[in-house]
């Protein structure tokens, strides 16, 4: 069977949950998207936000303080918020990754550990993290237990490698630049030879639920795992997946059953979050982001700016200012489009105004370096 390019970005939306807002809990929600990026404090509540009829940032700062939902470096080597049930086999899965990035890193190797003093520590660190440490505690820690201070570098990759959830340090967005870790009470079985090949299945099955059709080369850039064993995955899944190709040839799979709706279906203009899990979990980010747009969207560093989502298209960026949302479209776009998204504006300013009228400001330097917009408005928050 093949799949239109069309089609393909439908089927995103869908399973994304961005065809229409949805009434379900923040828990139910997040098992459908997998996993929502969440090195941004805010941008878990603005994801939900897009997808959730009447969403209640309570649900979220509740589901984060009684362990419901986690927070944790896992896929890309990013923070996610994960359902707590997903966490263990999402860290197996990722298990090699982390393990060759974080301590294979220069910062970690510079400091003179190895792998074995790697795990040492981080045994250390699971009964030290019984309850919350911030970074400075952590600090101390390792120096008493090393006899030396550890530099900050090394300190950093350690902490992302081992199997830490971020604890809550309050408002508005659940975590603040005072970061606090706390050991996974879901514990990943990281000496386990088995462990991580099984949980990658599992992981990928997840994936093309929320996210499929996909190809080898999506699955690998989402989870950011090596190729091979994403091919060795998905030939031990053979008899549960079914397989596709896009217009171009490429070779697809996804799950049996899972949501395709009709390559005309429309799609509702969307204020999207940084770093929207949309706009990173493929090879082939043409799905929703047109090629021309990929470098005004991915900076130079690796910021992903707030966009405007268009007919399931990325058309532009959009940030807060005094006044409303500024959006800037990078191709013009009809006057009903732009009324669409100044209803949005209205309903997302009345949302931040609630928790941080001024959320995501820090990125605003970008917007000073220049955006190339075609087209600027300033969309009116009441």
């Amino acid at each position: 069977m093949v799949i239109s390019a069309r089609a393909l970005n439908r089927a995103t939306l869908a399973r994304q949950l961005l065809l229409g807002r949805e009434s379900l809990d923040v828990e139910e929600a997040l098992r459908r998207v997998v996993a929502l990026q969440a090195q941004q404090p805010a941008s878990p509540y603005i994801a939900l936000w897009n997808r959730l009829r009447g969403f209640d940032p309570a649900g979220l700062d509740a589901a984060l303080a009684d362990g419901r939902v986690v927070k944790a470096t896992l896929m890309r080597l990013t923070l996610h918020a994960v359902h707590v049930e997903d966490y263990r086999g999402f860290r197996e899965a990722m298990e090699p990754t982390l393990r060759s990035s974080r301590l294979g890193d220069a910062r970690f190797r510079s400091s003179g550990l190895t792998g074995d003093d790697a795990d040492a520590l981080v045994a250390g660190l699971r009964r030290y993290t019984q309850k919350p440490r911030s970074s400075a505690e952590l600090g101390e820690w390792f120096e008493k237990r090393l006899g030396r201070p550890l530099e900050v570098g090394a300190q950093r990759m350690l902490r992302q490698y081992a199997p830490l959830w971020h604890a809550p340090t309050g408002g508005p967005w659940t975590f603040t630049n005072r970061l606090s870790y706390v050991t996974a009470k879901e514990r990943p079985a990281l000496g386990d030879p088995q462990a991580p090949d099984e949980s990658l299945r599992t992981l990928i099955l997840r994936y093309l639920a929320g996210f499929g059709p996909a190809s080898v080369a999506d699955m690998a850039q989402f989870a950011l795992v090596q190729r091979p064993r994403v091919r060795a995955a998905v030939k031990a899944l053979a008899d549960e997946l079914e397989e596709l190709r896009g217009d171009d040839g490429t070779v697809l799979y996804d799950v049996p059953g899972a949501l395709r709706p009709e390559e005309d279906t429309p799609a509702p203009s969307r204020l999207m979050a940084m770093w929207d899990s949309v706009l990173l979990a493929y090879a082939d980010r043409s799905r929703v982001i047109p090629p021309a747009y990929r470098k005004h969207v991915t900076r130079v560093n690796g910021d992903v700016l707030p966009t405007l989502l268009v007919d399931g298209q990325v058309a532009g960026v959009w940030r807060v200012t005094d006044g409303g949302i500024e959006a800037g479209a990078f191709h013009p776009l009809p006057e009903p489009v732009w009324e669409e998204l100044a209803a949005e504006a209205r309903s997302l300013s009345a949302f931040l105004t609630a928790r941080d009228p001024r959320a995501y400001a820090r990125y605003d330097h970008w917007w000073t370096k220049g955006v190339p917009a075609t087209e600027t408005r300033l969309l009116p928050g009441d």
